[in-house]
C-alpha cells in the first residue's frame, strides 16, 4: 500500500486528498485506508497544513482558481475542491487527481470527458 523512497512513506494521491478532507471520520472506508496504510495522526495534520497554507500559494493554483466560480474555500481545502468536480461515486476524486496532476508529473493528464 505504500512504498519506501529515501526513507519517506510515499502516499497514492487519493489516499492523501480523501485523508486530507476531513472525510476520514465521515466514512468508514476512509477511515479503514487510514488503518490500512498506517498514516499516522501528524502526517494528516501535515497534509492538511499543505492544502490550506501551501497550495494556494503554488503558481499552479495560482493559474488555475479563477477557473472555479464562486471562488473555492481555501480553508476547506481538498474538499471544497473535490466538490467542484461533477461526477457520481468516485469520478470528481479521480478528475481532481488528474487536475492536480501537473503538480506531480510535470504535465497535465487528460480524460476522455471534461472536469
Amino acid at each position: 500500500m505504500s512504498v519506501r523512497f529515501l526513507g519517506r512513506r510515499v502516499y497514492l494521491g487519493l489516499a492523501v486528498v480523501l485523508m486530507s478532507a476531513g472525510r476520514v471520520e465521515a466514512t468508514s472506508a476512509v477511515a479503514t485506508l487510514g488503518e490500512t496504510l498506517d498514516v499516522p495522526a501528524r502526517t494528516i495534520q501535515r497534509w492538511r497544513g499543505w492544502w490550506t497554507e501551501q497550495f494556494p500559494l503554488t503558481q499552479f493554483w495560482q493559474a488555475t482558481c479563477a477557473r472555479f466560480m464562486p471562488p473555492v474555500a481555501l480553508n476547506q481545502l481538498p474538499a471544497s475542491l473535490v466538490d467542484r468536480f461533477a461526477g457520481s461515486a468516485a469520478e470528481p476524486l479521480m478528475r481532481l487527481l488528474v487536475f492536480l496532476s501537473p503538480l506531480t508529473v510535470g504535465h497535465p493528464v487528460t480524460l476522455n470527458e471534461g472536469c
